[in-house]
C-alpha cells in the first residue's frame, strides 16, 4: 500500500503543475480574430464601378486610401466595421461576413449594392 500511495499523489501533482503551466498559456493566446479585425490588421482592397482601392488601417483607428485622398477612421464592433471618412463624416457601420481571413475575397453587400472586396 505504501508504493500506491507514493506513486497516485506523484501523479497528481505532476498533472497539477502541468496545467498550472498550460491553462495560463491557453488564456494567453489570442482570440480568433474575426473578418473586420482581418480587415483592420491588413487592409482591403474595394472595387467599386471599375475603380480599385487600397485601404490601409492603422492601429490608432485611421485609414486611408487613393494616396491621401481618402482619409477617415474606423472602429470594430462585433463583427461590423464602422467608419467616417472624409467623403461621409457621417458614422457607417457593415456587418462583414464571418471567418474571413488574410488573402479571401468576397462581396459586401450594401443597400447601394453588392461591394467585391479582398482582404490583404
Amino acid at each position: 500500500m505504501a508504493f500506491k500511495e507514493q506513486i497516485l499523489p506523484e501523479t497528481a501533482m505532476r498533472k497539477l503543475i502541468a496545467a498550472a503551466f498550460v491553462l495560463p498559456l491557453a488564456a494567453a493566446l489570442p482570440a480568433a480574430a474575426n473578418t473586420a479585425q482581418e480587415i483592420a490588421a491588413h487592409g482591403m482592397i474595394v472595387t467599386i464601378a471599375d475603380m480599385v482601392i487600397d485601404l490601409n488601417f492603422t492601429p490608432d483607428g485611421k485609414f486611408n486610401g487613393m494616396d491621401g485622398a481618402i482619409t477617415g477612421t474606423w472602429r470594430v464592433d462585433g463583427e461590423k466595421l464602422c467608419t467616417t471618412s472624409n467623403l461621409d463624416p457621417n458614422e457607417t457601420c457593415a456587418e462583414y461576413p464571418k471567418d474571413k481571413k488574410s488573402g479571401d475575397s468576397f462581396d459586401l453587400v450594401t443597400p447601394q449594392g453588392s461591394v467585391p472586396i479582398k482582404i490583404k
